[in-house]
């Protein structure tokens, strides 16, 4: 299903706007990961995927491939690692830290009994583990009861404690929360709720670097902007970090923004129909499990809802269907890990070529360029296997055989 956003603009940027999220933060954003060692030290590729794109009958799709950006196998390492640093800047905002320093773990001893809690649906998590034991501050992280057994194990080998809960990932938002004020600890959330808002924006901040790449990428091949992007949705924090940035970079000439959920968490798409971040209808149990999210973020609402011009929803199915289509490859079509969510852009591409309505709606047509993100690669080995039919190291193997290939 998708339908059109009768509130998005093609105006420049917004003032009121750039104050949540600027090129600026983002750039700044960026400079501070440079140096941590569980980031890639260079951008994230940029395949081109020209078979893909004859077969949906486009000028061309590019997959920007976040199962590079760090051994913490998601985009994720972007944006809590960032959150966490401004929030340490803010806490010891008389002690003159150095940005680049707090994850080299400069300031361990002065953060050792500060503790940090979020909820997550897994990638957050492990992220936010991570920086915070390489930081040197305590971490607790609280799972609801369809994060599988494989993510929680991949989080607590990043240092931190478990708590699991019954319920949904909306229920552990406020679990985390409670056990926040219970005992002084400080909620590192990606999503934003009443009277929380300052460190979900950081966390969004640190997602423009993926935009900022690819712009980097297309003027150095003095390439044409995209038409199009396809966004996973989520709570909306990535949709939000990625596409402002767009948006503050080519003003009204931005490309059109789709948003994809799952059928069953479609918070974003009802947000839509309502015209205020609202919650989902569905049952939010979707085997995307990085986007099965009830509500949406009213901070991330406030970008989206001025900046997407599509919302619409995909089966795991297609999910599914698309983590094998871009494992598989072709002869000029690299393979791809493509977790669960990661492949939710591309499903959301591929359902809608397939509807005349949708491309119609979407202006989506011959000379359409596409730009899709895999957000994830095999985040859980166990469950990729079981979906795709081979293990995330088959793929990679013929992935590292193409680009030989290619190479001579």
């Amino acid at each position: 299903m998708l339908i059109a956003n009768p509130r998005a603009s093609r105006s420049s940027y917004p003032k009121e706007l750039q104050r949540i999220l600027s090129i600026q933060s983002a750039d700044e954003s960026g400079a501070w990961l440079a140096n941590w060692d569980r980031i890639c030290q260079s951008a994230t590729p940029l395949w081109d995927l020209p078979d893909a794109a004859t077969a949906l009958g486009i000028a061309g799709v590019s997959l920007k491939d976040e199962s590079f950006r760090s051994p913490l196998g998601s985009f994720k390492a972007l944006g809590a690692p960032i959150a966490l640093i401004r929030l340490i800047l803010r806490q010891w905002h008389t002690h003159d830290l150095d940005p680049k320093g707090l994850l080299g773990g400069k300031y361990a001893t002065l953060l050792a009994n500060m503790t940090v809690v979020s909820a997550t649906d897994g990638n957050h998590g492990r992220s936010l583990a991570a920086a915070a034991r390489d930081i040197g501050c305590q971490c607790v992280v609280v799972l609801h009861a369809n994060v599988s057994v494989e993510r929680e194990e991949a989080i607590a080998q990043c240092g931190a404690t478990i708590i699991r809960i019954n319920g949904s990932y909306d229920d552990s938002v406020e679990h985390a929360a409670k056990l926040a004020a219970e005992n002084g600890w400080h909620v590192v959330s990606d999503t934003s709720y009443e009277g929380y808002e300052v460190i979900p924006r950081d966390v969004m901040q640190g997602y423009g670097v993926i935009s900022a790449e690819v712009i980097q990428r297309l003027n150095e091949a003095a390439g044409r902007p995209f038409t199009h992007v396809f966004l996973q949705g989520g709570v909306g924090g990535l949709a939000a970090g990625v596409a402002s940035y767009f948006w503050e970079r080519y003003g009204s000439q931005r490309p059109s923004f789709i948003v994809v959920e799952p059928q069953q968490a479609d918070c974003l798409f009802q947000s839509a129909m309502t015209g205020h971040a609202t919650k989902a209808t569905g049952n939010v149990d979707s085997v995307m499990a990085g986007l099965a999210c009830g509500e949406a973020s009213p901070l991330a609402w406030k970008i989206l809802e001025r900046c997407v011009d599509y919302f619409m929803t995909i089966t795991d199915d297609d999910a599914v269907a698309a983590m094998q289509s871009l494992a598989a490859g072709s002869e000029r079509d690299i393979p791809v890990v493509a977790g669960e969510s990661g492949a939710a852009g591309y499903a959301g591409l591929v359902v809608a070529m397939r509807s005349k309505e949708f491309t119609r709606t979407a202006g989506l047509g011959p000379e359409s360029r596409v730009l899709v993100i895999n957000t994830e690669g095999a985040t859980a080995p166990a469950v990729y296997r079981a979906l795709v039919g081979e293990s995330a190291e088959a793929v990679l193997t013929r992935q590292s055989e193409w680009i030989r290939a290619l190479v001579h």
